[in-house]
């Protein structure tokens, strides 16, 4: 891959870790959550893992490219895919969060069991960041890269 496919990777990688949360989810936080809680904390702190992850591996595959003769450029090559996968999959988590939160809500009660400690509007505004629309990547699963 020539420097400015490496410029791209870079760019996009740095997107990714730039994008700005909720704290909700944080480690810190994610300390005292229980129940369903737990499991919403626990698809957020995935998806940090696997994306840094994975933009870091594509990255390295990228350099890796400019050595076309050595079994670790072979390797990167045959796993490349892989890596994007993993960012593919980080974000799709991430975005079914607010749909597990509102699943969860429910399920514990919702206003009336939550009372002023969290109101439906509060879910609904936490549901929306968490959303397909804000963390889909682009093209998705089903669109075939270039068509």
């Amino acid at each position: 891959m020539h420097a400015y496919g490496r410029t791209l990777v870079a760019a996009a990688a740095a997107r990714a870790a730039a994008l700005r949360l909720p704290g909700l989810f944080s480690e810190r936080e994610a300390a005292a959550l229980t129940g369903p809680g737990a499991g919403l904390a626990g698809s957020f702190r995935g998806f940090s893992l696997l994306s840094t992850r994975g933009w870091r591996l594509i990255a390295a595959a990228v350099a890796q490219s400019q050595r076309p003769h050595t079994r670790a450029a072979s390797f990167a090559r045959a796993n490349v895919a892989l890596y994007v996968e993993s960012v593919y999959d980080a974000h799709f988590a991430l975005a079914q969060i607010g749909k597990q939160l509102q699943r969860a809500y429910a399920k514990l009660g919702g206003g009336e069991g939550f009372g002023s400690a969290l109101a439906p509007r509060e879910v609904a505004a936490l549901a929306a960041q968490y959303s397909e629309a804000n963390f889909r990547l682009h093209p998705h699963p089903g669109v075939k890269l270039g068509s």
